[in-house]
């Protein structure tokens, strides 16, 4: 097994980033979902609400992001605001970014701001996790892995881009990652504890070019993959690295189970 492609997200629900490398940081891969568009609430606004996400292109810049070609900074000394990733998720410290407002608003119909995790360390993974696991503002794990022969087994018309993974692998059977679960990966020579199979949402009948509905896969995975009252495609993936370490995987590295 090798990694086929890496991706990142550095909104969330904005417009993937591909690439040839990634950074691993024990919350996730770097630079992916540090930031976040909110209501006026202080809630997390996703493709759920919000499918002109997808039209969204984040960017990272040295400090800061460029979205859709506006830079909007870190703020580093910006206000600090206790926000939800979503309604029924535990508040987390982060803080209000000064500009994007009206590009936000504009794109998505309904007043948005964007706030920033200043501190990666400040949101806890509330299941099947070790006391010190972290996590950004992916849903709830750093790390999302998919693999192809899956995707290839539901015999359908639709593209891998729909489940927004982090690191997606070819040469696995399918359903593979079934048996991964509760162990260990070693990728690209980092290990990375298998947490929980993905759960899967309305985000997947989302088209992630034109932001345009449907009801595929969420209607084949109801008939093939419907387990506990979730429909399962992916595996949900923790760094099992140390505060302050790194560590780099690169497309093509090898992807072992070792537990």
């Amino acid at each position: 097994m090798r990694i086929a492609s890496l991706h990142t997200y550095p909104v969330k629900g904005c417009h993937r980033l591909d690439h040839d490398q990634a950074v691993i940081e024990p919350w996730g891969f770097a630079g992916d979902r540090r930031w976040m568009v909110i209501d006026s609430d202080g809630v997390g606004i996703t493709q759920r609400q919000a499918p002109a996400l997808t039209q969204l292109h984040a960017v990272p810049q040295p400090g800061g992001v460029l979205l859709n070609g506006v830079f909007v900074a870190e703020p580093v000394d910006g206000p600090k605001i206790m926000l939800r990733v979503f309604s029924s998720k535990p508040p987390v410290t982060a803080r209000l970014a000064a500009g994007g407002e009206a590009l936000l608003t504009g794109l998505l119909g309904r007043p948005a701001r964007l706030a920033w995790l200043a501190d990666p360390t400040a949101r806890p993974i509330q299941n099947n996790a070790q006391p010190g696991d972290r996590v950004s503002f992916a849903d709830g794990f750093p790390v999302q892995l998919a693999n192809e022969a899956s995707l290839a087994a539901l015999g359908l018309d639709v593209p891998m881009t729909r489940f927004r993974p982090n690191i997606v692998v070819t040469g696995a059977e399918a359903w593979a990652e079934d048996g991964w679960l509760g162990g260990r990966l070693t990728i690209g020579g980092t290990t990375f504890r298998a947490a929980e199979a993905c759960g899967r949402c309305l985000v997947t009948t989302i088209d992630q070019d034109t932001g345009e509905g449907g009801q595929e896969p969420l209607r084949t995975l109801g008939r093939l993959r419907r387990v506990n009252g979730k429909l399962l495609f992916g595996l949900l993936l923790i760094p099992d690295i140390r505060p302050g370490e790194t560590r780099i995987i690169r497309q093509g590295d090898a992807v072992l189970s070792v537990s």
